[in-house]
Parts: C-alpha cells; sequence; structure tokens
C-alpha cells in the first residue's frame, strides 16, 4: 500500500518523461536532415537489409508503393498524367499496321503501276 501511495504522490517520472520525449522528437526533426542524419539513417536502412536477406525475415521489406502513401498529392498528379498520356497515345499513333490504313490497296496499285511505267523506260 506504501508503494502506490508513493507511486501515485511521487509524479516528477511522468513530467521528465514528457518533457525527455519532446526534447528526443525535436532532436530527431532537427537531426534527420543534417549529413550525419542522413549518414546515420543509410546505415540503419542498410543494416536492416543485411539482415533481412541474411535470415530471410520479410517483414522488414517495405511495400513497393510506400511512397504513394507518403505523397497523395504527387500520386494523384502522376496518375492523371498517365491517363492524360494514355488518353493522347491513343488519338495521336494508332497501333495499326501500315497495311490496315483505309486506301493501302489503292496506295500499293499505284505504286505498283509506277514501278511498271518505270521499268518499261
Amino acid at each position: 500500500m506504501e508503494l502506490i501511495d508513493r507511486l501515485l504522490g511521487d509524479t516528477l517520472w511522468i513530467y521528465t518523461a514528457i518533457l525527455g520525449s519532446v526534447f528526443g522528437a525535436a532532436f530527431l526533426a532537427y537531426f534527420k536532415d543534417t549529413r550525419a542524419g542522413l549518414w546515420c539513417y543509410a546505415k540503419f536502412d542498410s543494416v536492416l537489409d543485411f539482415v533481412r536477406d541474411r535470415y530471410g525475415w520479410t517483414w522488414f521489406d517495405q511495400p513497393t508503393d510506400a511512397w504513394r502513401k507518403k505523397y497523395p498529392y504527387v500520386t494523384k498528379k502522376i496518375d492523371d498524367l498517365e491517363d492524360r498520356i494514355e488518353e493522347l497515345e491513343e488519338m495521336a499513333h494508332p497501333s495499326k499496321d501500315l497495311c490496315e490504313f483505309a486506301g493501302f490497296d489503292d496506295l500499293e496499285t499505284r505504286i505498283k503501276e509506277l514501278e511498271n511505267e518505270l521499268a518499261k523506260r
């Protein structure tokens, strides 16, 4: 009972934990964009990749579309641009062989006639 009274009465540990968390988060927010931070994060990532490959732990794998969740506005813009490109390709460059175009037979006949006339000369 005395231990519970001491725990509930002594709340200094709560305040120090909160302040430590706030200062730690602020430091990490600053540190992640520095040269040392980028180097540390790269090393940590390479260690995790090594462990993943060595022991076959697939739960370290990141999904290939993780960037789509992180940057939703960029994802939407890219998807819109890809849709526009597909529409433009369908309109500008139909996927047909030369013999599938209208008038190809007439053109082929005319070319053969011209070649025959040139051969006679």
